[in-house]
């Protein structure tokens, strides 16, 4: 919720959905893991990504933390402007 919190204040997201507890099974470093994660999903333009993307990787305690960028190909025009709206004073930082 912290980083949730620190984007939507830093204007770099609009909304950011906070999903529920999951299992990720991956390999790192030679060796099956199994852990519990909390995905979110983060509305934002592209223009904030690089800004965004260093601020969760100066926050998240993982070496290498999912962090993909989904392009948006269509949407509610008002939705879309909306988060437009809400993350446009990012652009004066």
């Amino acid at each position: 919720m912290a980083l949730a919190s620190k984007l939507v204040d830093e204007r770099l997201a609009a909304c950011v959905n906070v999903l529920a507890d999951c299992t990720s099974v991956y390999r790192w470093e030679g060796r099956n893991e199994s852990v519990s994660e909390v995905p979110v999903l983060i509305k934002t333009l592209a223009q904030h990504y690089a800004r965004l993307e260093q601020l969760i990787k100066t926050v998240h305690p993982y070496e290498l933390p999912e962090i993909i960028a989904v392009p948006i190909s269509s949407g509610l025009p008002a939705y879309l402007k909306w988060i437009a709206e809400e993350t446009s004073a990012a652009d004066q930082k």
